[in-house]
């Protein structure tokens, strides 16, 4: 950056980053033609051709070798503000850069630099939405749960006490479903800023929140769920919370669309120093020309279960983003239509 500062003070270099790299390019190029000059008029003029030649040679390749290293020292401003940028799309880092240059490069900058801070306003109002839409689901899914309270209270008859309870299980329901979507929607925009670190996943104590969480769907379609853990523990970059989420999120889906009375298999195990989690189901499935489809936000597939019930069209594509960006990969599947499908998460141990 500083060749680039100083090169930013002449007068007509200020506002064109193209002629910086001409005017270096200039004076490289004429630093032999010089250098032969001097030679000529101020040394012996009985120096032979060869002499010349192999002088001319010389200051040729040394003049290249400086006007390389000037022009990449040029680029500087390029590679900060690229630097920056994936940064901030990797890491959520917020960097400073330079924005008082008035050529090509400090306008990339200085944009780059604005994009950036907009960027973060945007993603902090949006969590500021977030946790008011959480807030306010909830008030309103608690106003029939404390009615229910207040009815049970009262000592009602035992049929009206039963459908009390029912409400309030509906409602402690609700609060689970906001919460893992919330949740998720948050995880969409921070998951960048998780440390990324190595963690040991204890694969045995997760299991029990999954199925406290799908249990209920499970039996209302009378539909099995098979778990085959293959393996204890693995060393993997997501945290604990947000796997969970996405195996909740996945088994959710796959109850959605399978027929009532039928089985959904998930398998946990490692192949080829991979860690491979599939979750597979005999339901409606897909075409495969619909596969990149499934994973888009709000997609087009988004359909009713096969028990009528909905979707927000939004939950396989924030899983697909959650497993990428923990260095994963998450796939889909189906020999067709009516022939089940397949989900398949795969990391790298």
């Amino acid at each position: 950056m500083k060749l680039y500062h100083n090169l930013s003070k002449i007068s007509f270099l200020k506002k064109s980053y193209a002629f910086k790299f001409l005017f270096v390019a200039f004076i490289g190029i004429h630093i032999p033609l010089i250098g032969i000059l001097f030679f000529v008029l101020f040394f012996d003029n009985t120096i032979s051709p060869t002499s010349i030649l192999i002088f001319s040679l010389i200051m040729t390749l040394l003049a290249t070798f400086v006007t390389l290293v000037v022009l990449k020292q040029l680029i500087d401003p390029i590679a900060i503000a690229s630097k920056s940028l994936d940064e901030y799309r990797n890491d959520r880092k917020l960097s400073v850069l330079p924005t008082e240059y008035t050529d090509e490069a400090g306008l990339l900058m200085c944009n780059i630099q604005e994009s950036i801070y907009e960027a973060e306003s945007f993603i902090n109002e949006k969590q500021d939405l977030i946790y008011m839409l959480s807030h306010d689901l909830k008030n309103f899914a608690g106003n029939p749960q404390g009615l229910a309270n207040l009815i049970i209270s009262e000592n009602p008859s035992d049929s009206v006490k039963n459908l009390a309870g029912l409400i309030c299980e509906s409602t402690n329901l609700q609060f689970r479903y906001i919460d893992n979507f919330i949740k998720l929607l948050n995880e969409h925009d921070q998951v960048a800023k998780i440390n990324q670190e190595i963690r040991t996943i204890a694969f045995p104590g997760i299991l029990p929140f999954i199925n406290e969480q799908v249990e209920q769907r499970l039996l209302d379609k009378n539909i099995k769920l098979s778990l085959s853990l293959e393996l204890v523990e693995a060393k993997l970059r997501i945290e604990e919370g947000l796997l969970i989420q996405v195996l909740v999120n996945l088994i959710s889906n796959a109850i959605k669309f399978s027929y009532f009375d039928s089985e959904i298999k998930v398998r946990i195990y490692f192949e080829k120093e991979k860690l491979i989690i599939t979750v597979i189901d005999k339901g409606v499935g897909f075409d495969k020309n619909q596969i990149d489809e499934l994973f888009k936000k709000f997609t087009k597939m988004s359909r009713l279960g096969t028990a009528k019930e909905s979707s927000t069209g939004i939950g396989l594509y924030l899983c697909k983003k959650i497993i990428e960006r923990n260095k994963g990969e998450l796939t889909a599947g189906s020999e067709g239509k009516n022939k089940g499908a397949e989900f398949k998460i795969v990391f790298d141990v």
